[in-house]
């Protein structure tokens, strides 16, 4: 029995055959593939997915973004880990180097900012382009990996995947974020995404997905820019506060509570 979800050649026969669609993606580079998986792995995967109030998330709460996510790959469930391991598996990376034509592509074990992923009613993730460099590795951030685990979702409930153009004037592509589809896209300083709207689903439902990131040593030359954390961009008439949440949460994770206090009393909070 093969150790693949799905056989390596027919990966290749995929990447071959999806190529020319993901390079030519506007306004950047990516591809939705919808059923990727043989649906029973997904299954197990969503079976697994932990609810809010299961496991310790991290959460991300600001007028740019409301969401959890947790990259501890302890509180994962077996199908997830390894479903995880056969992303970032040789075999896989030889597929996404086909359809995505970077070449070297690196995994990172380490999931810094992705793994699980989830949106309750009222979330939302604001446009936005990722932080560029790996905070470990210092490895140039190329190319997101997203596999929504969303079963009966409907139109209405929002949480459309949005691509936006180099400027940010307009959404020129819209995803809904259904069970066992894929979205794959090339990261830049120009690749602008998010779902900016609360989300509309109910109560009893969240938006889930599994999110990996993969790297190279080094970038084309008209691509390099100066390392940065999450950019947000606001969309035509959007008014919203400036403040990056990540730089905030970064505080508290890193910065002992005593200081944290301390610089609070001297400025006031």
């Amino acid at each position: 029995m093969s150790d693949y979800s799905i056989d390596p050649k027919e990966l290749q026969q995929r990447a071959h055959a999806l190529r020319e669609t993901y390079q030519a993606g506007v306004p950047f580079p990516h591809i939705a593939i919808d059923n990727f998986f043989p649906e029973s792995v997904v299954d197990q995967v969503l079976g697994e997915f932990p609810r809010p109030d299961s496991i310790e998330w991290r959460e991300f709460k600001s007028s740019r973004e409301r969401k959890l996510a947790s990259s501890n790959e302890q509180v994962l469930g077996p199908a997830t880990r390894r479903l995880i391991w056969e992303l970032n598996s040789q075999v896989f990376l030889e597929f996404l180097q086909v359809l995505t034509g970077i070449d070297n592509l690196i995994p990172d074990p380490m999931l810094a900012g992705g793994g699980l992923h989830q949106i309750v009613r009222g979330g939302k993730l604001g446009v936005h382009v990722d932080f560029n460099k790996h905070h470990h590795y210092q490895l140039d951030r190329r190319l997101n990996l997203l596999l929504y685990l969303n079963k009966d979702w409907e139109e209405e409930y929002g949480g459309h995947f949005e691509l936006w153009d180099r400027d940010v004037t307009k959404c020129v592509k819209k995803l809904l974020p259904v069970f066992n589809r894929i979205a794959v896209f090339s990261t830049s300083e120009h690749s602008w995404h998010g779902h900016p709207d609360p989300l509309n689903c109910p109560e009893d439902m969240s938006r889930k997905s599994l999110a990996l990131y993969y790297y190279t040593n080094g970038r084309p030359e008209e691509e390099r820019a100066s390392g940065h954390s999450t950019v947000f961009k606001n969309r035509p008439g959007e008014e919203v506060e400036s403040e990056t949440p990540r730089a905030r949460v970064g505080l508290r994770d890193f910065v002992p509570p005593i200081l944290v206090k301390a610089a609070r009393g001297l400025l006031g909070k």
